[in-house]
C-alpha cells in the first residue's frame, strides 16, 4: 500500500514540474497548475499513473499496447478526475472545449495521444528506477507524509468549496 502512496505521490509531482514546464514553453498567460493542492502535486498526474499501473500487464506488454491502453486509462482518470472537481467543489482547472476532438471539455483527443505516447516512453524505465526506492521508504516517513498530505488536502477542499476560488491556490 506504502508503494502505491509513494507512486501517486512521485508521479502527482512529475505531473506539477511537466505542468509548469509546458506553461513555460507555450508561454501561457496563466502559468499555474491544475490541480487543487498547495503541494507541489497534481494529483491527476499520479492517479492517472496509478489507473495505467492497475492495467493487467498483457495490456502494458509492449510500446504500442501501453500507448493505447495506457492513453485509455489516463484519459478515462482525468475524465472522472474533471468531473469529481466540478461536481465535489464546483470548480474547474482545465477547459479543453476549444481543443478539436473534446468530450465536454474534459479530455481530448491530441492530449490524449499525448499522454498515450509519453506513458510508453517513460513510464517502464521510471518503473524500474523509482520502485526499489520508493519502495525502501521507512513506514515512519510514509506516515507523516500522508498526515501533511491529507491535512492539504481537506483545507484546500474547504476553500474550493467556499470559495470556489482556483486562483487562489496557483502557485
Amino acid at each position: 500500500m506504502a508503494l502505491w502512496l509513494w507512486r501517486f505521490w512521485l508521479y502527482s509531482f512529475f505531473g506539477y514540474l511537466l505542468e509548469k514546464a509546458f506553461a513555460v514553453v507555450t508561454r501561457a498567460k496563466r502559468r499555474g497548475r491544475k490541480c487543487f493542492l498547495l503541494l507541489p502535486l497534481c494529483p491527476v498526474y499520479g492517479l492517472g499513473v496509478l489507473g495505467v499501473l492497475a492495467l493487467p500487464e498483457w495490456l502494458r506488454g509492449s510500446f504500442f499496447s501501453l500507448a493505447l491502453w495506457g492513453g485509455l486509462a489516463a484519459t478515462a482518470v482525468e475524465y472522472a478526475v474533471h468531473w469529481l472537481y466540478e461536481w465535489g467543489a464546483g470548480v474547474h482547472f482545465w477547459d479543453y472545449s476549444a481543443v478539436p476532438f473534446n468530450l465536454r471539455g474534459r479530455v481530448c483527443l491530441p492530449f490524449s495521444l499525448i499522454w498515450g505516447l509519453l506513458l510508453a516512453a517513460a513510464l517502464p524505465a521510471a518503473e524500474r528506477y523509482f520502485t526499489p526506492l520508493l519502495a525502501s521508504i521507512p513506514p515512519q516517513v510514509t506516515f507523516w507524509t500522508l498526515l501533511v498530505f491529507t491535512a492539504d488536502t481537506v483545507c484546500s477542499l474547504r476553500f474550493l468549496q467556499m470559495t470556489q476560488d482556483v486562483e487562489g491556490l496557483r502557485m
